[in-house]
């Protein structure tokens, strides 16, 4: 269902809101299309409105076009919750990832040197994706981020629930925390998040109730992102923080500052701001795809979650 969302979703921040009238708050009215062959460069999954699907299968972006707060289909009333857009299903290998550079934002499967990516350390024991509607800025240096810029794509989520969630699938999320990842010299945020609906979701609301209820999960999270690049002959990954993760109110900040460094790459006050900045970052931000273009409009009264 269409819905209006606030831009960013936490208590005090200004500014105007976001309206599309092509937005989506749920997965309610969307349906996932695979196109090509599967298991080759040109395979693609793709968002369609449900009613569009005799009529043009009108396509939905993932990135742009699904809101970051989670809205309610049958009030059309934001949630206390986030969307999460699932790339990589958990107990898989394949690596999906939305593709940020092309039209629509498909999900593809990562390439390097014309031959398909996947993890040589194994499967991967939880839901991987993002957050729509957020980006990395690869021209911001994050304080504790150890002098590190952005990595340029989505913010990345580790979501814990017992359910294997399909590649594309939209779900409603409760955050619970988040790990500074350093990623080849790049800051790469892990929010980790419970879906909405999960048995356990009632007991975690916090990221100290994650390991007094499933003890030992995250540390299993970090070690796997510490050692999954060793098989491809790679050091492994570095961590910030002290290698702690943050709780629900530190990952909160993070959200606010991703969702906002978006709305200035949609709206293209990004590349106005770029001038001092050196031709490779320049060019990072060009080949984003932002073909899905937002209007700011007066808030109306819908108002957005606080946490």
């Amino acid at each position: 269902m269409a819905a209006m969302e606030a831009m960013v979703p936490l208590k005090g921040e200004g500014g105007g809101k976001l309206s599309r009238s092509g937005s989506h708050g749920s997965n309610a009215n969307l349906a996932l299309v695979g196109t090509g062959e599967s298991d080759t460069l040109e395979y693609r999954i793709k968002a369609v409105e449900k009613e569009g699907i005799n009529k043009g299968k009108k396509e939905i972006s993932l990135w742009h076009d699904i809101t970051l707060v989670h809205v309610d289909p049958a009030t059309d009333r934001p949630t206390p919750y986030l969307n999460f857009v699932c790339e990589i299903p958990k107990f898989t290998r394949k690596k999906y990832e939305i593709a940020t550079d092309e039209v629509g934002n498909a999900i593809k499967q990562d390439e390097k040197k014309g031959k398909l990516r996947e993890f040589k350390k194994g499967d991967i024991f939880f839901n991987y994706g993002c957050l729509p509607r957020t980006w990395e800025d690869p021209t911001f240096i994050h304080p504790d981020a150890e002098g590190c810029r952005g990595d340029n794509d989505p913010l990345d989520v580790c979501e814990i629930g017992a359910k294997i969630v399909p590649t594309g699938d939209v779900r409603p999320v409760k955050i619970l925390g988040v790990l500074c990842m350093i990623d080849e010299g790049e800051a790469d945020w892990k929010v980790v998040v419970i879906d909405a609906e999960d048995k356990w979701a009632p007991f975690l609301n916090d990221i100290n109730d994650v390991e007094k209820h499933l003890p030992g999960q995250l540390s299993a999270i970090r070690e796997w992102f510490r050692t999954y690049k060793i098989p491809d002959g790679k050091p492994p990954n570095v961590f910030g923080l002290d290698e702690k993760f943050m709780d629900k109110s530190y990952a909160l900040e993070i959200i606010k500052e991703c969702n906002h460094a978006w709305k200035e790459l949609i709206t293209g006050e990004k590349e106005r701001k770029m001038e001092h900045l050196d031709e490779g970052v320049k060019k990072l931000v060009r080949k984003l795809s932002k073909s899905n273009l937002v209007d700011l409009a007066a808030y109306d009264d819908d108002e957005a979650p606080s946490f």
